[in-house]
């Protein structure tokens, strides 16, 4: 399968048509996604002003791909240093790695509530997250990420499950079984969610 960079330079080919270039857009989120395939995609679309219409600005897949990329750059970096750490430690017989290796990708179950800052500014928030929510270090009602302490709300829209989400970003900071029992009604939830993905892959209204 060809790498992100590959699909990298086949966003930024012009020569492409633009729906091909988007199909290259999404095929770099398969393998870099932070927030999650469906939030990092939604984000991307509202961060670089991806048109429903994709003529009317090919070059929104440029900007969204090169702010991709360059989160990328950063966790590889944080990745790379870990991997020097890590082959000491092997050396002198550590075998539980301390810290954990640096996550790329957190979960935020809502796709439309995510930080809305630049990926490469939340990246650092996002690898030591994971440390935070593994119990690596001490929680004091601060989120990892956003810093906030906004405290929680709860969301159960995609039928899966009652997730606690961090009030200032939409982390999901755990998850509880659903509230409703297996039945109709759940699949009705879980029907809507799959159409609310939809609209989001479509960059649709209301999306």
């Amino acid at each position: 399968m060809p790498s992100f960079a590959t699909h990298r330079l086949r966003v930024h080919d012009a020569s492409r048509p633009a729906h091909r270039r988007l199909s290259a857009l999404r095929t770099c989120l398969t393998e870099f996604c932070p927030y999650g395939f469906y939030a990092t995609y939604h984000h991307l679309c509202r961060s670089a002003g991806i048109p429903r219409d994709l003529e009317q600005d090919p070059e929104s897949l440029v900007r969204a791909v090169e702010e991709l990329h360059e989160a990328r750059r950063l966790w590889l970096d944080e990745l790379a240093a870990w991997q020097v750490g890590r082959r000491a430690q092997k050396r002198a017989g550590v075998r539980r790695p301390d810290p954990p290796q640096p996550s790329a990708r957190l979960l935020w179950p809502e796709p439309e509530f995510h930080p809305g800052g630049r990926l490469v500014d939340v990246m650092p928030g996002v690898m030591r997250g994971r440390l935070s929510l593994e119990g690596h270090q001490g929680r004091d009602g601060v989120c990892p990420v956003c810093g906030s302490d906004r405290g929680s709300v709860e969301w159960d829209r995609d039928g899966y499950g009652t997730h606690t989400l961090c009030a200032g970003c939409g982390l999901g900071l755990g998850r509880r079984p659903h509230r409703l029992p297996y039945g109709p009604e759940r699949g009705e939830v879980r029907a809507a969610f799959r159409e609310h993905l939809r609209l989001i892959w479509k960059r649709s209204p209301g999306a």
